[in-house]
């Protein structure tokens, strides 16, 4: 359902989360594309999402849609994120620490469906992916 209509508007879907913040459901649609996305085209596919939404029911109870942009912070949440990010400087967040550290940052310099290779000023870490609670691009100015 996502895929077809980003794609009619020029874009890709980037990653989708449902979540329920403070009693409210929100579905969450991130969409990029070459050169960044514009409010225009968040604006153009929250329109064709919501009447197809509206048309299947799909989540089954109220919630508010929001359509916009990963930002210059985005989440790796996939492989295809990933792949896109290796070389870049990424930080993040651990359930259990590692190097009695907590949080990290540093090149990510490879991965795989078990592990992140982190290039850190103290060295070479390898993070296993489930006790990562949080990946992103590191902001960088």
């Amino acid at each position: 359902l996502l895929i077809p209509i980003a794609e009619a508007n020029g874009v890709n879907i980037y990653d989708v989360e449902y979540v329920k913040e403070a009693g409210e459901a929100y579905l969450r649609c991130y969409i990029d594309k070459e050169g960044g996305v514009t409010i225009d085209d968040c604006v153009a596919v929250n329109r064709a999402l919501s009447k197809a939404l509206d048309e299947v029911d799909f989540v089954g109870e109220p919630y508010t849609l929001e359509v916009g942009s990963p930002g210059l912070g985005r989440r790796l949440t996939r492989d295809r994120h990933l792949s896109q990010s290796i070389g870049k400087q990424v930080e993040g967040k651990l359930f259990l620490p590692v190097n009695q550290q907590k949080e990290f940052s540093g090149i990510l310099t490879s991965f795989d469906r078990d592990c992140y290779l982190i290039q850190t000023d103290a060295g070479e870490i390898r993070l296993e992916r489930k006790n990562v609670a949080l990946l992103k691009l590191a902001l960088d100015f």
